[in-house]
């Protein structure tokens, strides 16, 4: 929820920033960085984190974010210049980074296979929570008080964190066994039999600790497969432009001329991307990974398409009203006044596009390429290289999200919104290449058995554990 609302609060803060009553003034290219800061930060965290994981213990790293966060919001909604705004989201940005490198690991080494999936997906759904929370928000207040309300979330996350337990695959990694045991036990409950899996953790752990470890490791044949998918799930994920969508929603539909009040269609935009993402917990373990990534894609590319040709038309008719109205001036009325009431007609009478495009795309986006990239990495990375590699993917996500954040207002200013949306388009037709043929289904398998499918190995072949139960199978 911490993660969303740091995503989303540039979007209603930024319109605040122009308001008559604001006190800061700033101009197109600070508010630029105002939004781009905060994923450049969290590339620094994602960096960072893939050390202190290993290091000091995924449960510690959660923790260690909230103090920090709160620290951010606060220097925000008491900014009295533009530098203590940049430093706010740095430190925000920071906090971001390390926790989007953790929590999948986190949760993906806790929750049993048979719901993984649905709890796996739990981030997105309560960081789109957050994004919702952000745009309600902040269509009643400014952006100093939005910002302190952002500080309340990272309070009730860090004392809850308190009472969870640290992952039983990194007790087992630094030989904790009856840590690794007493975690289990929280985790599946005291009555359920853990040995077998305790075991089998256990034995993969020594399996990965008989070769010697480095980055190097990462592009080695039982690795690479793994890495390489990670990468690329993460790359489409974010050159689908969905940063840009969420960073810059009340400008876009600004910029659409959308007869539909501004943040009334974020707020339309953000209950809609919630609603998908249970939609998406119901179905991840019932169709798998792979339907939804189909279903998702092909979602994505229409409502890119529509949203770009609806740009491409209004500008059309812009130049079209621009040419008659000077033609009106220097010829007397005419033809040409007509000719302005037709095109202005034409896009009024598709003013309501830009409103559903956002809403398919966004729960096309939560069906698929939101979470599964996110689930993907902690399911698919071998536990060898997983510090490292989520580090290196986490990492690639962020500097994707600042280079499309920074550059978005620059490339619409450019080339137009209707040929950025047909960027995105296109790119996101790849994507969907790309999930068809190279990844693969990981729906209802153990964290081993993913690895020894993807890795080639055969040492745990044969041998299911079914943790719900405590069973062997």
């Amino acid at each position: 929820m911490a993660v969303g609302f740091s995503a989303a609060y540039t979007s209603p803060a930024l319109a605040s920033l122009d308001a008559p009553n604001s006190t800061l003034t700033v101009d197109e290219d600070q508010k630029s960085w105002i939004g781009s800061l905060m994923p450049l930060s969290a590339l620094t965290g994602s960096f960072i984190g893939g050390y202190l994981i290993d290091a000091i213990g995924r449960k510690m790293v959660i923790l260690l974010c909230g103090p920090p966060f709160i620290l951010a919001w606060i220097l925000i909604g008491s900014a009295m210049n533009v530098w203590m705004i940049y430093v706010g989201r740095a430190i925000g940005g920071l906090c971001v980074g390390l926790l989007t490198l953790t929590l999948p690991v986190y949760l993906s080494e806790t929750i049993q296979p048979e719901i993984r999936g649905v709890l796996g997906l739990l981030p997105t759904t309560i960081g789109n929570l957050g994004i919702l929370v952000c745009f309600l928000v902040g269509s009643y207040v400014n952006w100093w008080w939005l910002a302190f309300v952002g500080a309340i979330i990272p309070m009730i996350f860090t004392t809850l964190m308190c009472f969870v337990p640290e992952t039983p695959r990194w007790y087992i990694s630094r030989d904790r066994v009856e840590d690794a045991q007493a975690s289990l036990e929280w985790l599946r409950g005291s009555a359920s039999d853990v040995d077998f899996e305790l075991d089998a953790i256990q034995r993969n752990y020594e399996i990965a600790k008989q070769e010697s470890s480095s980055l190097k490791d990462l592009f080695r044949r039982q690795y690479a497969k793994p890495f390489l998918l990670a990468m690329g799930l993460m790359l489409f994920q974010q050159l689908s432009g969905i940063n840009a969508v969420i960073f810059y929603t009340v400008s876009i539909f600004k910029m659409s001329g959308s007869t539909i009040n501004n943040y009334l269609s974020t707020i339309i935009v953000g209950v809609v991307n919630l609603i998908s993402t249970f939609l998406a917990n119901v179905l991840i373990d019932r169709l798998g990974r792979k339907i939804l990534l189909y279903v998702s894609s092909v979602l994505i590319v229409l409502s890119l398409v529509a949203l770009g040709t609806f740009f491409y038309i209004k500008e059309t008719a812009e130049n079209a009203i621009s040419i008659a109205e000077s033609m009106n001036l220097t010829a007397g009325a005419g033809n040409s006044t007509d000719d302005v009431t037709g095109w202005k007609e034409t896009v009024d009478n598709l003013s309501w596009l830009p409103l559903v495009s956002f809403m398919v795309y966004v729960v096309a986006f939560s069906l698929g390429w939101g979470p599964i990239p996110w689930l993907f990495m902690g399911e698919a990375l071998p536990v060898k290289i997983r510090g490292p590699a989520a580090s290196i993917v986490t990492a690639l996500n962020w500097s994707c999200t600042f280079v499309i954040t920074k550059t978005f207002p620059g490339m619409v200013e450019l080339i137009g919104p209707s040929y950025v949306f047909y960027m995105f388009t296109g790119i996101m037709t790849f994507g969907t290449l790309f999930a068809f043929f190279l990844v693969p289904e990981t729906r209802g398998k153990t964290l081993e058995e993913i690895e020894e499918e993807l890795s080639g190995r055969s040492s745990l072949r044969n041998r299911k554990i079914s943790t719900v139960s405590g069973l062997h199978m």
